[in-house]
């Protein structure tokens, strides 16, 4: 059996199985922009010499970085940011810089599981701090600084928004964690993959005046480019330098780059994105509600839902052109994650659990 994460999207050899093809589903199960790549991507792209390397210094990339986050206040300089092939290449390169056989790694769960499985690679011990599962899906922040504290693990690694369960930290809990962190001497990383679609963000770049906390930003589901691979650390200049001399060269290729330049000028499109995201988020959880489904709150670009059997519900929309995400690999075997699409591809998702839901209730 394969110790692999699992991720969510449908894979071409599942697919072949069940004699499909891509164009006869709709993707619920990636969480990613619901308006499609910016325009002036596709020209970026086109612009690209395919004969010519790509910079393994992402200079242009990073310096487009800069100028989107920095504010008049606040600057953000070209040596606190590094580049990776995903924001999943990232956290392989932290666990092989910062942890080993003697290592530990405290993880906020249940979370992505790539953070998991980067650790073990690494040969580290993965500690876990568990969400109330039978409340609200938040963690008591005091537990988790109080563990850190007591076992002073290298990494401490957090996402927020969280995947699966949408929670976001506000401002003080994140702190109380960076506080523990430097105490502990451990490094906080917090993944914020899905921070460009919260309604009312606090600003977590002041966090970086901490020399032991890292953010993780992901632009493939920023803007759409989950084929292209990109995301983006923020770190203390030491961090970043000791990051990047375990990334081998040309890690993030030339039509990732230029895309990610573009995206970032379009600077009307994450408004957009979650306008779209509130809008849809709000039909969805709203009438599977009145189905009878419980849907947690949830501040990220995807929903909870739970359904009992998350399997059995995958496999039923499955047959119905929908792919939802089965959330057992999280430890939540009674929950689907459902990304956030279109309003008329949400429409079409909620007649589809209408019918799976009837069809329950008729057994």
């Amino acid at each position: 059996m394969s110790r692999r994460p699992v991720h969510g999207s449908i894979k071409p050899s599942e697919l072949r199985a069940l004699g499909l093809r891509p164009e006869d589903l709709l993707d619920f199960s990636a969480s990613i922009s619901p308006i499609g790549p910016p325009e002036g991507v596709w020209e970026a792209i086109r612009s690209v010499d395919l004969s010519a390397y790509p910079d393994p210094e992402c200079l242009e990339l990073r310096e487009a970085i800069c100028r989107h986050l920095s504010t008049p206040s606040r600057e953000v300089s070209l040596e606190r940011v590094l580049v990776g092939n995903g924001s999943t290449e990232i956290f392989h390169l932290l666990t092989r810089v910062y942890l080993s056989n003697q290592g530990a790694a405290l993880l906020l769960t249940p979370t992505y599981g790539e953070y998991e499985g980067a650790c073990r690679l690494a040969g580290a011990q993965v500690l876990n701090l568990d969400a109330d599962l039978a409340g609200d899906f938040r963690w008591d922040v005091e537990d988790a600084s109080n563990l850190i504290n007591a076992k002073k693990p290298q990494l401490v690694i957090v996402c927020n928004p969280n995947n699966p369960t949408g929670v976001y930290l506000d401002r003080l809990d994140v702190e109380a964690l960076a506080d523990a962190a430097q105490d502990a001497g451990s490094l906080l990383v917090v993944d914020e993959a899905y921070l460009s679609f919260v309604a009312d963000a606090w600003d977590s770049l002041a966090l970086l005046d901490r020399a032991n906390v890292m953010l993780v930003r992901s632009m493939t589901k920023d803007y759409a480019q989950t084929a292209l691979r990109l995301g983006y650390a923020l770190a203390a200049e030491d961090v970043v330098s000791r990051l990047r001399e375990y990334q081998p060269d040309w890690s993030v290729n030339s039509l990732a780059q230029k895309a990610g330049i573009s995206a970032l000028e379009d600077v009307e499109y994450l408004p957009k994105a979650r306008e779209a995201v509130f809008n849809a988020t709000k039909y969805l959880s709203d009438t599977l509600r009145d189905l009878g489904l419980e849907v947690p709150p949830s501040e990220a670009n995807f929903i909870l839902v739970k359904v009992g059997d998350a399997a059995k519900w995958r496999s039923l929309l499955l047959t119905k052109g929908m792919v939802v995400r089965d959330c057992t690999s999280f430890g939540l075997p009674e929950y689907i994650r459902v990304g956030i699409r279109a309003m008329s591809d949400c429409q079409r998702l909620v007649a589809a659990m209408a019918e799976v839901t009837q069809s329950a209730l008729a057994d």
